[in-house]
């Protein structure tokens, strides 16, 4: 196993930056596939959490649609972002550095809000509200597996 420090952690941070939920449920995704995280996950063995969170990441998909959807840089939203980055990347920190994880994790998921927002805004103006988040979607989504993946292929060989 090749020590990479809190990356993983920093990057599904940034992951959290435009899909608040997309963490929790990748991480959900690999618990149910059996695979174990470097970090404690502790909610993620219940049942009604695991599955919780991936409803949830569906939801959020469909949602950021919508015309009502806020923005991802609201007091709630970013909340959100600071739970999943929080708890994501205390999973995916090294052994009892899962504290580290976390911190890492929220500090690049606030401040990367901000900017996913812009780059989201300008998209929307150029192709649609819809069309836009579909394209971040793929890219978040896509990002997200391959970050926990590579984690975990890492924690475990």
């Amino acid at each position: 196993m090749k020590n990479y420090g809190l990356l993983f952690s920093a990057l599904i941070g940034a992951v959290a930056s435009a899909r608040s939920m997309t963490p929790m449920a990748t991480l959900a995704a690999a618990r149910v596939l059996g695979k174990p995280t470097p970090g404690t996950l502790v909610l993620l063995d219940k049942p009604v959490f695991k599955y919780g969170a991936l409803a949830m990441g569906a939801g959020e998909l469909l949602g950021d649609k919508m015309k009502t959807a806020p923005d991802r840089t609201v007091f709630l939203g970013l909340l959100a972002r600071v739970m999943s980055a929080g708890i994501a990347g205390a999973a995916l920190a090294p052994p009892d550095r899962e504290r580290a994880g976390a911190a890492a994790a929220v500090a690049t998921a606030v401040p990367l809000a901000y900017l996913t927002l812009a780059g989201r805004k300008r998209a929307m103006a150029t192709m649609g509200q819809t069309r836009s988040g579909l394209i971040e979607d793929a890219l978040i989504v896509a990002a997200g597996i391959a970050v926990v993946a590579i984690a975990l292929k890492n924690a475990n060989d």
